[in-house]
């Protein structure tokens, strides 16, 4: 391994390179930042999350598309919406997310923020670790009404083993916050350290590559696995790293030329 002190300093210059204004505009996190009502962040980071596989510029694209479908207004577009207005989603598609699936996110919406203020509670309802909290919300997410077949594997869950990026990731946006303007820091309820971090194919190369993790495959236990040696770095605030981790293995080939011991 990298020598601890070295392996620091690289990773925390590679947090102060990505975790800046300048990230937000080709990132997914582009789509919350265009509202200030905290249910619009909501709502907007929740689909650009769910939205977020694939190239980049697409998901900002279709995510902007969604809102813009939504009259700019997500949350009472969710909680007000009329047949009408819903028939201007029937041709909405992302990769294999359709409008069967958006129309039944947005039942859930209209469902949960008739009884809560904030999406926040979807998650803390279900307990203190964000492995019952991301268990606990899947099982909810479903528990509206009829839930066609199809949608349920667009909400990831630790029970399947599931590294649950995406929606780690959301939940970075939400609780993270700092002074750089990057994510929102508007829930109160989660702490920072209590955060796991996003995994994906390219963390996972990265992380690998520091010697950060020595799982083989890339799965739930994985992400836990990243996330208790990031704790080692930084016990309040692991999961800023997913800024070095991410920049480093999906925007630029940033290892190159990097000696490992």
């Amino acid at each position: 391994m990298m020598q601890e002190k070295k392996l620091i300093e690289f990773l925390n210059a590679n947090v102060e390179q990505y975790n800046q204004p300048s990230f937000i505009k080709d990132d997914p996190i582009s789509v919350p930042h265009l509202f200030t009502k905290k249910q619009d962040i909501e709502i907007a980071g929740f689909f650009a999350a769910i939205f977020a596989w694939g190239n980049r510029t697409t998901i900002i694209n279709k995510a902007t598309e969604l809102m813009q479908l939504m009259d700019m207004s997500p949350f009472q577009f969710c909680r007000q919406h009329t047949e009408t207005d819903l028939k201007k989603l029937l041709h909405f598609k992302h990769r294999t997310f359709n409008t069967t699936d958006l129309l039944y996110f947005i039942e859930f919406f209209k469902f949960h923020y008739a009884k809560h203020k904030s999406l926040e509670t979807a998650f803390t309802m279900h307990g203190d670790t964000v492995e019952m909290m991301l268990t606990g919300f899947h099982h909810y997410f479903f528990s509206p009404g009829d839930t066609p077949a199809r949608t349920k594997k667009h909400i990831a869950t630790p029970e399947r083993k599931s590294t649950c990026k995406r929606l780690n990731m959301f939940l970075r946006w939400m609780v993270r916050q700092d002074d750089k303007g990057v994510d929102f820091g508007i829930w109160k309820k989660i702490s920072p350290s209590q955060l796991i971090c996003p995994i994906d194919l390219h963390v996972a190369r990265v992380a690998r590559r520091l010697h950060l993790i020595q799982r083989k495959q890339t799965d739930w236990q994985t992400a836990l696995e990243l996330t208790e040696y990031l704790r080692t770095l930084d016990k309040n605030d692991p999961v800023k790293y997913d800024f070095a981790l991410f920049g480093l293995g999906a925007i630029e080939p940033g290892l190159k030329g990097l000696k490992l011991s």
